[in-house]
């Protein structure tokens, strides 16, 4: 019978062996995240593409159980590459830790990849290119819960024409995932009456993330 320490020496032969062969860079699986990150990072699909400093891809983790989704990046996320990363990036990383969360525990992206000119809302051209990138994010990462940050990005994922009022009333589903609308960080920092209302949708989201029914 073969022993533990047989085993490790066999398989050090079996090094020493590929490096006398010139074989000493052996393959090595890329995270599913990242490869796609790899296949898209160039992508022309629409116009915004030849505008863009940097394409937007998301962040945070890539097994997260809680997925936040905006509209598009902004002029800060442009410039680094990575969502919101400005002023209401700052509020939205409070908002997360209110409820318990980290940045490093959560994933964030945005029905966009790329800035639209001057901050303008998304195209329905725009979305129809782009979006098919954040399904696939989704189907990757696999989240429990997904929250929806203003009324682009809740009418984009249930395909709706509701206004966001009516979206935040309930818990709806995308696919088999819960998803909670409430409103976008850039508009509390315009509108600071609108932050109790969002501390109501994040508390819910809480719940729901614990599977407490009230």
């Amino acid at each position: 019978m073969t022993t533990p320490l047989e085993l490790v020496q066999t398989a050090q032969e079996f090094v020493r062996q590929q490096i006398d062969l010139g074989e000493h860079e052996f393959p090595c699986r890329r995270a599913p995240l990242d490869a796609f990150y790899d296949s898209i990072k160039d992508c022309q699909r629409c116009p915004l593409g030849k505008l863009r400093t940097h394409l937007v891809f998301g962040g945070g983790n890539p097994h997260a159980d809680v997925m936040f989704i905006g509209e598009a990046p902004g002029r800060d996320e442009d410039l680094q590459g990575k969502p919101f990363v400005g002023r209401a990036g700052q509020l939205l990383d409070k908002i997360i830790q209110a409820i318990h969360f980290t940045r490093e525990q959560v994933y964030i992206a945005n029905i966009l990849k790329c800035r639209p000119p001057n901050n303008r809302d998304p195209e329905p051209e725009e979305i129809a290119q782009c979006e098919p990138h954040l399904v696939r994010q989704i189907e990757l990462i696999q989240p429990k819960i997904i929250c929806a940050l203003g009324r682009i990005a809740g009418q984009t994922l249930l395909k709706t024409s509701e206004s966001l009022g009516r979206l935040r009333e309930k818990v709806h589903r995308y696919h088999s995932v819960k998803l909670i609308v409430t409103y976008h960080p850039a508009a509390l920092l315009r509108n600071p009456q609108w932050k109790r209302p969002a501390w109501e949708d994040m508390k819910r989201l809480r719940r729901e993330y614990d599977g407490v029914e009230l």
